[in-house]
């Protein structure tokens, strides 16, 4: 199985942006890395009226669109199939995965944690099982828990490689 890690947190807590500076400086550690987004509220269909979406509409499945600079594969997900397989399927070029949500999927969590305007707002950590906290915050984390700094990339990417074995 290809290591993947669910990037995982409440809305507008940092997700993508740490994912935006993980995945070059991993990169630039020389691994591939492949990335999946999950957002469950999001509609991924095309426009109707589009020559990939008539061919998804008419059975295809897959559906290859390539343009001049970028392509994009579709298929009609199964919510039953479980994430393992979609990702040794479709990254199996890659060395590591890194997908943003699945906070209820099998991968291993790292959760992305500020507070923001809610200043009520609690980590997942401890409702969720997390291996590590990144937060700016003082918070109370589960035992076991690795509290990392935002700003310390190095030991973010230190411990996405320990996931990777």
């Amino acid at each position: 199985m290809i290591p993947a890690v669910s990037i995982i947190g409440h809305h507008d807590s940092g997700k993508t942006r740490l994912l935006a500076r993980l995945i070059p400086a991993l990169a630039d550690r020389g691994l591939r890395v492949g990335a999946v987004k999950h957002a469950p509220h999001t509609s991924t269909r095309e426009d109707s009226a589009s020559d990939s979406a008539q061919l998804s509409a008419v059975g295809a499945n897959p559906v290859l669109l390539v343009g001049e600079m970028q392509a994009r594969l579709t298929w009609q997900w199964n919510d039953a199939e479980p994430i393992e397989s979609v990702i040794d399927r479709h990254f199996s070029d890659c060395d590591l995965v890194l997908v943003e949500g699945f906070k209820h999927g099998p991968l291993p969590k790292i959760e992305v944690f500020r507070r923001g305007r809610d200043m009520a707002r609690e980590p997942l950590a401890g409702e969720i099982d997390v291996v590590a906290l990144v937060t700016d915050e003082r918070v109370a984390a589960p035992d076991g828990t690795l509290l990392l700094s935002p700003r310390d990339l190095p030991a973010i990417l230190d411990a996405l490689e320990r996931l990777m074995v």
